[in-house]
């Protein structure tokens, strides 16, 4: 409970929760894989098997995201945003809304005192990785398929291990108190039971 509380506080302080993520080696096939789908630049839609799932979808994460971004064609372009790349990566998109809620607090501009940008809180680090220099870490979209494709590469260096994969996600592999945070908004606040893809 006590963390919960320090969270609650920083994120209200305006801090941005990030981690001192560092660089490692990548393998240079997977290095090739993870930068296609960095340039990919796929059509933003819904991937939801009926228009119906998708409509309920985003009436029920918008009203749970109203208190935190009260205009509403914002909050709608974040969770088409979110949903696609989510499921085109393999993620449950209301994962993604936990891991957004806990770095940034949802605001776009978020930096960290370690340098991490933006909603997903990327490291800059990630744009020379993938040999792309000029990348707006603050730009929605591209923020969002960064952080996307960063923790499905985790999630994969760690065989499906949540825990682990958010550890190394936000630079405190080994330490509870983050993947616990992203675990209890994935669960507890973005919880959906309606069908997502």
């Amino acid at each position: 409970m006590k963390i919960l509380f320090l969270i609650a506080a920083l994120l209200a302080s305006g801090q941005a929760l990030a981690g001192a993520q560092k660089q490692e080696p990548i393998d240079p096939i997977v290095l090739a894989t993870l930068s296609s789908q960095i340039a990919d630049k796929g059509v933003e839609i819904f991937n939801f098997r009926d228009p119906g799932d998708a409509h309920r979808w985003i009436y029920e994460m918008s009203n749970r995201l109203q208190k935190r971004m009260p205009d509403r064609r914002e909050r709608t372009e974040l969770l088409m945003t979110v949903q696609y790349e989510a499921t085109r990566r393999g993620l449950d998109p209301q994962l993604v809304l936990g891991l957004i809620e806990i770095e940034s607090g949802f605001r776009k501009y978020a930096t960290s005192s370690a340098g991490a940008r933006g909603l997903m809180q990327v490291m800059p680090f990630w744009t020379t990785v993938f040999k792309r220099p000029r990348d707006n870490l603050y730009a929605r979209r591209l923020n969002i398929r960064y952080g996307c494709v960063i923790l499905r590469y985790y999630l994969d260096l760690e065989n499906g291990d949540y825990y682990r994969a958010l550890g190394r996600y936000n630079g405190s592999l080994g330490r509870p108190e983050y993947p616990n945070a992203v675990n209890a908004a994935w669960h507890g606040r973005w919880k959906y039971d309606g069908a997502t893809s």
